[in-house]
């Protein structure tokens, strides 16, 4: 059985297979996985790991498995002439929900009670199948170095002049 006991962020290598996980399942410590191709992989990192679309599990033989984010069931969800993306993106991250914030959009794991406060704010909310790659912000704890493409806010409101910071 092969063992992955490092990883690296993104890679233009021609990775030796690929492993296709949603974003819960990208969240790795110690873990045994098959391979898109079949192999088992047995994950044995020294501290978990988030990883996003394009990372890389290390085999202890040099070679690499390239991290896929699956599509998932998701809610795309745009503002409407009342609601600015910044003010429904406010909204999900007051109640800590898992969410990719686009330049446009936001996607969210589907949750039809969320749906219905979204649209009451006055969003737009459609059903989409995508690949997910949420924010991941103050009580995610990991060491690593996104690049300049990952935006990292360790910061949220409750309102009323109230914030505390998350580090």
């Amino acid at each position: 059985m092969l063992r992955a006991i490092s990883h690296s962020h993104g890679g233009s290598d021609q990775p030796a297979g690929t492993l296709r996980l949603d974003h819960a399942a990208r969240h790795l410590r110690r873990k045994l996985v098959t391979t898109d191709q079949g192999e088992k992989v047995m994950v044995d990192l020294p501290e978990p790991v988030l990883f996003a679309d394009g990372d890389r599990l290390v085999l202890e033989d040099g070679r690499a498995v390239a991290i896929v984010a699956a599509e998932e069931e998701l809610f795309e969800v745009t503002p409407g002439p009342a609601s600015p993306l910044r003010h429904l993106a406010w909204h999900l991250g007051n109640r800590h929900l898992p969410a990719q914030i686009d330049e446009d959009r936001i996607l969210i794991q589907r949750d039809h009670v969320i749906r219905a406060m979204l649209e009451g704010l006055g969003a737009s909310v459609r059903e989409i199948v995508a690949r997910f790659q949420p924010v991941h912000g103050a009580y995610h704890a990991h060491g690593q170095d996104h690049g300049p493409a990952h935006h990292h806010h360790h910061a949220h409101a409750h309102g009323h002049g109230h914030h505390h910071h998350h580090d």
